[in-house]
């Protein structure tokens, strides 16, 4: 099989939550640079760079060939708010571009591409699940995946007040918009992380089906501190300054609701893999675990700075060799995984 055509195959086939990889690999660039991995951030950053680009790109194609898998796919309630990742990516990326290499034009157009990336896809896949007619039950519809939409929103949030930081006082309708981005993914975690909590409690979950999206219940808690904690920094003055208690007490409370999930997650993960023996095995869903782990470090680091609270510092000291280890980890099993894949394919003979 030729190139040509195993990738063709690769983008019908791509998974509407692929940008995850994009997400894990640019916050643990982040937290490199934060902890002063100058080399690391900067490797890592190449490396999205050319992962966000793949990724669109086969995303482009998969669009204009196979349209009707696409839209398939956004009214899956299993599989549609995946497509919100490429919301988060973006602006996980233009996070990079000020944190990292500090190129603040190539921050800007990510955030106005997320910011339109949001609107259309945000309305899309809830338009899409609440006018389907074969809705399937809660204990089957409802995962861990949905907080993308939290994660989407909030990364929103978190690039803006990271532009608004860098342009200084005249930035504040640029903080206003992020206040309000801010506002709202939390508003959706409360929507959404009500269903979620409740399809683990109320309805019979077999190994299989706690995947690697759960985690994003502890990461989405994760971006909404790392927004709080930033929006926090901005100046005293402006319209976040007349609210800055209230964001200052939710943005405590999403850290601390994040710690919680952190003990459980790992608990089930036990559960899941040494008492009920699924084996370990490589799955795209495995970046939707680095992120989260990525976030909290980045989260708590910043908070810390905006409460000037030093443990949190010594938290997310520790953190940031964890996060490095972990997509390390699952990088080497996607390039194990997918070099496999291609051999296989390859060595298939063309049968036409």
């Amino acid at each position: 099989m030729g190139p040509g055509r195993y990738l063709l195959q690769h983008a019908q086939r791509l998974d509407p939550g692929c940008f995850a990889a994009v997400m894990a690999t640019g916050i643990a660039s982040v937290d490199a640079a934060q902890h002063g991995f100058d080399a690391i951030a900067r490797a890592l950053l190449a490396i999205n760079l050319a992962a966000f680009v793949v990724l669109a790109a086969l995303s482009l194609v998969r669009l204009a060939r196979f349209r009707q898998e696409m839209l398939a796919d956004l009214t899956d309630a299993r599989r549609g708010a995946g497509y919100l990742t490429f919301v988060a990516a973006a602006g996980v990326l233009g996070s990079q571009c000020l944190l990292v290499v500090a190129t603040p034009h190539a921050a800007r157009l990510l955030w106005w591409i997320a910011l339109g990336a949001w609107i259309v896809l945000s309305q899309a896949f809830f338009a899409a699940m609440i006018t389907r007619r074969d809705k399937p039950p809660p204990g089957e519809g409802i995962g861990g995946g949905w907080l993308v939409m939290v994660v989407s929103t909030q990364s929103v949030s978190v690039l803006g007040t990271l532009l608004a930081i860098h342009a200084g006082p005249a930035a504040e309708g640029l903080a206003f918009a992020s206040l309000c981005a801010w506002l709202l993914g939390l508003g959706f975690y409360v929507w959404l992380g009500t269903l979620v909590v409740q399809r683990l409690l109320l309805h019979p979950l077999e190994p299989a089906a706690l995947r690697a999206p759960y985690w994003i219940a502890m990461g989405a808690l994760a971006i909404v501190t790392l927004a709080g904690a930033l929006l926090m920094q901005l100046p005293p003055a402006g319209v976040v300054g007349a609210v800055r208690p209230f964001v200052a007490g939710f943005t405590l409370l999403a850290w601390a609701l994040a710690s919680w999930w952190i003990p459980l997650l790992a608990i089930l993960g036990f559960w899941r893999h040494v008492m009920r023996g699924l084996p370990l095995r490589y799955s795209a869903d495995d970046w939707n675990i680095a992120f989260p782990v990525g976030m909290y470090t980045v989260g708590t680091c910043e908070l810390g700075n905006a409460l000037e609270l030093g443990f949190m510092h010594r938290i997310a000291g520790l953190g940031v060799h964890l996060n490095l280890l972990v997509w390390a980890t699952i990088a080497l099993g996607a390039v194990a995984h997918h070099v496999r894949g291609f051999r296989r394919r390859h060595d298939v003979p063309d049968a036409r």
